[in-house]
């Protein structure tokens, strides 16, 4: 539930910037008409974003066990990703979010009254399609027994009307956040819970018999960590642990995380002070 909850949070906290920095700009330029544009663009994101989540959770029941299994795992990759890319984007390009966003503003103005939604629906959509695939994939990867059915959905509903809180009060100038550290740190640990999806993933296939190895087991703790219990809870939850794990798994998982942590960090190092996106300042 926690690993959804700050996924939720830290998704929510990206849209949520993204649009402070809408609002903000099209008020600050005078240009208050504009407004019910970007509401129009923001809410039909929503909408998209909720109904292809629920194509995902519902979609797929009516198939055969393999071939579940096959969109499941497929799914899983995907999002694996969607997610990094996202990581190491925002990491790289959150100095420029700011200025590119105004820009897309001025032109949409100039264009039509479709575009500015269209632009508030591009820029929030992105943010709530790889959400609701990373939760996804996350929760099928996490989720055991009656957590299956709202606790992980729950923990992400929290997270992102966290997140709307505290757009809104940054937006207002009543909070200050560093949000180097908070996107440094909710990053290194996405990386982590993406490189459990990534394993569950390559599980799914090898149920589905697109992949080798299902019975050759690198270990299994099932006997010290049960996956019942409320600390092989946990572990499943937070970092998409499992206690028996197969070799393709444990490649699988290494083979991603090693890199992408190190890379990661090392961009992290490299990022001067004025890299760190800026805070949309209160309106008077």
């Amino acid at each position: 539930m926690f690993a959804n909850y700050l996924i939720g949070l830290r998704e929510g906290l990206e849209a949520a910037l993204v649009v402070s920095i809408l609002i903000a700009y099209v008020v600050k330029t005078d240009r208050c008409e504009l407004l019910p544009r970007i509401w129009a663009g923001v809410g039909i994101a929503v909408v998209v974003s909720l109904a292809f989540g629920a194509l995902l959770t519902f979609g797929p029941r009516g198939l055969t066990f393999e071939a579940q299994e096959l969109i499941g795992g497929t799914l899983s990759l995907v999002a694996v990703g969607f997610v990094t890319w996202m990581i190491f984007w925002m990491a790289r390009a959150a100095r420029g979010i700011s200025v590119e966003l105004r820009r897309q503003v001025d032109q949409a103005a100039d264009a039509g009254r479709s575009a500015l939604a269209v632009v508030a629906l591009l820029a929030v959509g992105r943010e709530g399609l790889e959400t609701a695939l990373f939760l996804w994939a996350a929760t099928k990867a996490g989720a055991t027994g009656a957590e299956s059915t709202w606790e992980p959905l729950l923990g992400a509903a929290v997270g992102l009307a966290t997140a709307l809180v505290l757009g809104w009060l940054i937006y207002q100038g009543a909070l200050k956040i560093n949000l180097s550290k908070f996107f440094t740190w909710t990053g290194a640990f996405l990386i982590v819970v993406a490189a459990g999806v990534l394993a569950y993933g390559i599980h799914d296939l090898q149920e589905a018999r697109l992949l080798p190895g299902l019975n050759t087991v690198l270990f299994d703790v099932s006997g010290i960590i049960p996956p019942s219990s409320w600390y092989g809870t946990l572990l499943k939850g937070t970092l998409n642990f499992s206690p028996r794990t197969t070799v393709l798994e444990g490649v699988a998982w290494l083979a991603y995380l090693v890199p992408t942590m190190w890379l990661f960090l090392r961009m992290v190092r490299s990022r001067t002070p004025a890299s760190v996106p800026k805070q949309p300042q209160p309106v008077a």
